[in-house]
This record gives C-alpha cells, sequence and structure tokens, in this order.
C-alpha cells in the first residue's frame, strides 16, 4: 500500500496514494465545508466536480487556493483548511451564489434542510457584497417532481445520480455562461423527457431547486371533508426510517406509533401496504410459478426470466429505455395500486360506501408513486384507485402541523381487514426482499413443503448486482437482484443480448430499495443509514407471527369472498396491469 505523509492544520497523517485532500481531513475529524462535493462509499456513488469552490484550502508553495474535494494529496504537503484567506475565499464564493439566488427561504420547501442555507449560516453571512441581473427559468411541475431552476446552484449532483447512477440521462448541463442550469434537453418539461421519477436527484439536490409535489393540502381538504370517507395506507420502508424526522436513531421502528399518529391526524381507517404486498405475492408468485410450469414443459414461449413490477420508477424506466422486453415483467400491480383497487371496490362495498366519496391516501418512501397514481390505467372512469401520495418527509411535516407529539404516542394496531400482514410483506421495503418473500411463498405452493428456514441470507445485502440459486426441491431456480436503475440496466442488456440464465430478477429503483427512496428523510449520504433501516425490517419481519404471505388469514378471506383464486379473471381485472412504449414520446 503506498502511503503518503502530510500535514494538515499542523497536524500529521498518512493517507493512501490517491486520497482527496478533503477525505484526508475527514480522518483526523477536520470538516471542510462543501457543496457540490457527495460520496456514498458502499454504494459506489461519488461526485467531486470542484465546481462550488466552497471546499478551497491553503497549500503550502502554492499560489492559488486548492479546491480539497478534487486535490489529491501530495507526499509532504502541507495544508491550512482554515486559514482566514480560505475562510475569506468561501464566504465570497457563497455570496456570490446568494447573490444569483431567490430569498424566498421562508416558504421553500427545502427550508431547514437546504445546504445552500446551512453553509452561510456556518460562514456568517449576513449581507451580500455583491448585486447584479439574476438568473430566471420557468418552474416545470410534473406529476411528482417541482423543478425550480432559480434556486439551482449547478453542483450538477442531480446530474452524476440521474447518468451515472440511475443511467436514465434526463439531467444534464445546458448553456453557457449565465444561463448554464442543469435541465433536460432543450429545456424541455420533465414529463416529456425521459425522467423516471425516482426521486434521487430530489433526495441530493442541496437546494430547492429539486422538490417533490406536495399533496399534504389536498389531503388536508380531504380530511375536512366531511362527505369523504378517508383511508390511508402506509409502506413498509416508511416505519424504518419516519421516527428519524423526530430525533430518533436510523433504524428505529416506530410501526405502532406511525399507526397512532395516522389516526389521530383523522384518518377514518388506518391500513398497511404490507398487506396489499402479501397480496402481490400471491399474484405475482403464482404468475411466476404459472411461467416456470410452462417452461418446464416445453414451452419455448414463455417469457423468463420474469421481473417484478412493485417499483413505478423502474416500471417507467424499461417503458422508455427497454420497451422491447415489456412482455418480461409481472403484469402484477405494485402494492400501492393493488391496495387501492381492493379498497375501492372489496373495502368500499363493505362499508357501504361509493368509490368516489372514498379518499385513499398512501404514504410512501417514494417520489415515483404520486405519479403511479396519475397512470390513467388505475383509475376507473376518471377517479383514480389511489388518490394521493405522501412522502415520508411530507407525513413528518403533516404531524408536525398538527401539533402532535410523536415520540410520546403509544404504539397501536392497524385496523382490519386491510391492516394484517405478515413479515413478508414488511420486507419488501429493502433490496432483496421482495424476491425473498416470493421464494417463501412459491417454494411451499410449488414442492408442497414446508420450508425448513424463512431467512434467505443469500438474498440479503446491498451489493448493487447479487445473484443466488434457490433449490426447489431439486429444481435450481436462478434468481438476480439489482438496486440502483444503473444495474438494472446491465441486467436487462444480458437479457437483451440472450445471455440471461435467471428465472427471476428483483428489480428496485433506489439504492438500497425502498428504505432509500427518494421521499425519505434525508440521509445526505450516509450508507450506515441505509443499512440500520434495512436492519430494522428484518428485525420487525422476525417479530412477526406469521412470517409467510399465503398464510395471511385476510388474505386467504379476501380470496375466498371476492377474487376466487391468484390470476383469476376477477384478480386480472383488479390487480393486474399492461405496460406501454413510451420510446417515442
Amino acid at each position: 500500500m503506498n502511503m503518503i505523509n502530510l500535514t494538515i492544520d499542523n497536524r500529521p497523517i498518512s493517507v493512501e496514494k490517491g486520497t482527496s485532500v478533503l477525505d484526508a481531513a475527514a480522518q483526523i475529524g477536520i470538516k471542510i465545508p462543501s457543496l457540490c462535493y457527495m460520496k456514498l462509499e458502499d454504494l459506489n456513488i461519488e461526485n467531486k466536480p470542484g465546481g462550488c469552490r466552497v471546499c478551497v484550502v491553503e497549500v503550502e508553495g502554492r499560489r492559488n487556493l486548492a479546491p480539497a474535494c478534487c486535490t489529491e494529496v501530495a507526499e509532504g504537503m502541507v495544508i491550512k483548511t482554515h486559514s482566514m484567506r480560505a475562510i475569506h475565499a468561501r464566504r465570497t464564493v457563497v455570496e456570490l451564489i446568494l447573490s444569483d439566488h431567490p430569498t424566498d427561504c421562508l416558504k421553500c420547501a427545502k427550508a431547514g434542510n437546504c445546504d445552500l442555507q446551512s453553509l452561510a449560516q456556518h460562514l456568517g453571512i449576513r449581507e451580500i457584497h455583491y448585486q447584479g441581473e439574476q438568473s430566471t427559468f420557468r418552474e416545470d411541475t410534473s406529476p411528482a417532481i417541482i423543478r425550480e431552476l432559480d434556486k439551482c446552484i449547478r453542483c450538477r449532483r442531480c446530474e452524476m445520480m440521474c447518468n451515472q447512477i440511475q443511467s436514465v440521462g434526463a439531467l444534464s448541463a445546458i448553456n453557457r455562461g449565465f444561463n448554464a442550469v442543469v435541465s433536460p434537453a432543450f429545456e424541455m418539461n420533465l414529463d416529456h423527457s425521459v425522467c423516471t421519477y425516482c426521486g434521487q436527484c430530489v433526495a441530493v439536490c442541496p437546494t430547492g431547486a429539486l422538490t417533490e409535489v406536495d399533496h399534504t393540502g389536498a389531503v388536508i381538504r380531504a380530511l375536512s371533508d366531511p362527505t369523504k370517507t378517508v383511508i390511508v395506507q402506509t409502506a413498509p420502508a416508511v416505519r424504518a426510517a419516519l421516527g428519524e424526522e423526530f430525533g430518533n436513531d436510523p433504524g428505529t421502528l416506530v410501526t405502532g406509533k406511525l399507526a397512532a399518529a395516522l389516526r389521530r391526524l383523522g384518518f377514518d381507517y388506518v391500513f398497511d401496504t404490507d398487506f396489499a404486498a402479501d397480496l402481490t405475492i400471491l399474484e405475482e408468485g403464482t404468475e411466476l410459478l404459472n411461467r416456470l410450469t410452462a417452461y418446464l414443459g416445453g414451452d419455448q414461449n414463455v417469457k423468463l426470466p420474469m421481473l417484478t413490477s412493485c417499483c413505478p420508477a423502474w416500471v417507467k424506466f424499461f417503458e422508455h429505455q427497454f420497451p422491447e422486453l415489456k412482455d418480461i415483467p409481472s403484469s402484477a400491480r405494485s402494492p400501492q395500486q393493488m391496495f387501492g383497487s381492493i379498497a375501492k371496490s372489496y373495502f368500499a362495498d363493505k362499508i357501504g360506501v361509493n368509490r368516489k366519496d372514498l379518499i385513499v391516501v398512501s404514504i410512501m418512501p417514494c417520489v415515483a408513486k404520486k405519479y403511479e397514481c396519475s397512470r390513467e390505467e388505475f383509475s376507473v372512469n376518471g377517479n383514480p384507485d389511489v388518490d394521493f401520495a405522501l412522502t415520508t418527509r411530507e407525513l413528518a411535516q403533516l404531524i408536525n402541523l398538527a401539533n402532535i407529539d410523536f415520540t410520546s404516542l403509544p404504539d397501536e394496531d392497524f385496523d382490519n381487514p386491510l391492516g394484517e400482514s405478515t413479515g413478508a410483506g414488511v420486507i419488501f421495503g429493502t433490496t432483496g426482499g421482495v424476491i425473498e418473500a416470493a421464494v417463501r411463498t412459491a417454494y411451499e405452493v410449488f414442492t408442497g413443503k414446508q420450508l425448513e428456514r424463512l431467512d434467505f441470507t443469500e438474498l440479503r445485502g446491498m451489493e448493487g448486482l447479487r445473484h443466488a440459486t434457490i433449490d426447489f426441491n431439486g429444481l435450481p431456480i436462478h434468481i438476480g437482484i439489482a438496486h440502483g436503475l444503473g444495474n438494472a440496466r446491465k441486467l436487462l442488456e444480458d437479457i437483451k443480448d440472450g445471455k440471461s440464465q435467471f428465472h427471476a430478477i428483483e428489480i428496485m429503483s433506489c439504492p438500497g430499495g425502498c428504505i432509500g427512496g427518494g421521499g425519505q428523510p434525508y440521509h445526505h449520504g450516509n450508507a450506515e443509514i441505509l443499512k440500520k433501516r434495512q436492519m430494522a425490517l428484518y428485525r420487525e419481519d422476525q417479530g412477526k407471527a406469521i412470517r409467510k404471505s399465503h398464510e395471511n388469514p385476510y388474505i386467504t378471506k379476501l380470496y375466498e369472498e371476492f377474487l376466487g383464486k391468484p390470476m383469476s379473471e376477477k384478480s386480472h381485472h383488479l390487480l393486474h396491469t399492461q405496460y406501454f412504449d413510451r420510446s417515442k414520446n
């Protein structure tokens, strides 16, 4: 190992060759402020364009200041990270950024979570010494994401996430000089682009230039309307992250408090999306077994591998980029949309409420779920199956708005019948969880034997691409797993080229799966937070009395009373969907 010796703020240190000054300083507890730099080490995410120049430091013998994020250490280097010269330069840079930035912080969606705002406070900036023309761009509102480019500081974090990590290619730097900005090509609207609405750009944007479409006002109006029955479902990943918004450590499970808070907000029924996750396993698992049975019977036209279809950002990705493979994914709807369909048919009939008077609200870790609600196929005569989707962050704001002391709430249970779930439904929130839940059910249905173990640890982990082989009583089932759309692209290219040997593949758009969704509390590049959220879901799974989806008694009752059997005609109508070629959009 080639080590470099240097001195930072009068402290000697040895680091590996190739280490940046910023990382070297961090190793001895010295924090150098930055704006454009971002690092998620365990997920191989790093952005160091050196464009903002906030992290400049003084290097002995060097005439100009050096950007710490993209300057590699050298033998004998002597660095001053907080000399008056460096501090003055940082203040000047931030003042210049602020001189071309809106001052509407009081109503900005990122207020309190804005890196630029925090940096200005840290540097003690109280006035701007530079005045001049300000950039003006039109606001762009899509079904899921709002772009206010007047607030863009051109850090290019979003571009890095969109292109390098997600491989979507919706965002890039366009124009030059004063008119330079990060945008889709030709400054087109986001909903005219190949954007998948995964929200990872929102998650890493340091200002309010990219935010989710806010549905809280619409939900408040619905809760205030006495003519409406308002029900809510909450996704599995929310319970592992919501507590962070109220001071809890990452990975703190708040399932009971979450149910209690939703009840105090005034929802008439509080349900769990995990119920619909169990339902998804029955439909998706049956579809997989049907394809496998046909394949083993010699049918050469069977579409394998079968791909999971729970993630709307992933669905939009292959519709745009791999439309020739649109018959490969499962036709099963996502748990959110299965829940909405069942709520506005089966449950509405049970409580005697007209479909148009039943409002379904989702609490999701995902920005793309807002877009999914708006897809035309998930509605009946213009009435959507799911009316509104709130992110985990939006729910926290709503709880605070209602003056609810979240941390002191007692634990409460979800309502039935759409609130009962198994451990298999819980682990849907993390990469590998959907396919593990499917294996638990598919194995027992296919073999007629009871599983000796329920924890398929070979399907777990945080590597971007994983594979495993599960023995179905002598039949090896080859499974692939990808999280992050860039990794998904690699698997799809193999399928397209006829190289894939998998029978089933799970794909999630966001790093870590739903636990790292674009609507979760900001993790600021800390991969340990994602790992703790992941382990929280596995703990809840371990503590469940029932851990296999096909053993959920309320799912069994739903089929007996209403659906008939998995993949029945009624199930196909209510719980399945179709995909579209968006490559020419």
